[in-house]
């Protein structure tokens, strides 16, 4: 915790070289949460008897996107959303492409399980090296992420028999589209003093922890979250 104080005593929120990482660091969670709020939204059309519960997770990811877009004004920076939409393209395709199938345990997949967990680790590394006011704003969103984590393991576990074979392809094709987004986004979160290995290791706890509350076992676990590591 020392070593974390210190290193917040020593980042220069004000610097230039810590606005422009941050430019791109705070684009990517406002479009991050711009992409759940959608997400949600065409959710909410696939699992109709979830819609009103699907709408609410919307507009809550709506309000973390506000608060985002506010700690970006708070530091001066104009977030760089171009770079952004291209960041989450893969993830965004594969989730169009899944939900014009009518594949909702793709879309569950990729939105409840790896953009939250994503969204989750990545908040909780930034947390205690964040300015004050972003520190505040981030520890608000966290808490409600955990709920968007929990409807997709809950809806996923309940559904897991008729759901395993296609967890499995969906994580195959998408898990490794993670492992390229951390590196693509590795330089400027160290400049935020936000280390790549802690990033990936956080990442791997909420993801292993969402797949085991669905029901794989352990030894699933090991061998889906393998896929794609290799190039981290």
């Amino acid at each position: 915790m020392q070593q974390v104080l210190d290193q917040v005593e020593k980042i220069d929120f004000q610097s230039e070289i810590y606005k422009d990482a941050y430019s791109r660091i705070n684009a990517i969670v406002i479009e991050g949460e711009q992409e759940a709020h959608e997400n949600y939204i065409t959710l909410a059309k696939l699992l109709p008897a979830h819609e009103e519960e699907l709408i609410r997770l919307s507009k809550m990811e709506s309000r973390h996107k506000k608060g985002f877009e506010a700690c970006g004004r708070n530091l001066k920076v104009t977030p760089d959303l171009e770079f952004a939409k291209e960041f989450f393209s893969g993830l965004h395709e594969n989730f169009q492409t899944a939900a014009k199938e009518g594949k909702v345990v793709t879309c569950l997949l990729i939105q409840s399980l790896i953009i939250e967990c994503f969204a989750i680790a990545a908040y909780n590394i930034y947390i205690p090296v964040a300015d004050d006011f972003a520190r505040k704003i981030t520890e608000g969103v966290v808490k409600e992420e955990y709920s968007h984590l929990n409807f997709g393991e809950v809806w996923l576990q309940k559904n897991f028999a008729d759901s395993q074979a296609e967890l499995e392809a969906a994580n195959r094709q998408n898990l490794p589209l993670v492992w390229k987004m951390l590196n693509q986004v590795a330089d400027d979160a160290k400049v935020l003093a936000m280390e790549k290995d802690a990033l990936i290791e956080d990442f791997m706890i909420q993801y292993g922890e969402a797949l085991s509350n669905i029901g794989f076992t352990t030894r699933d676990i090991m061998r889906l979250s393998a896929y794609g590591l290799a190039t981290v």
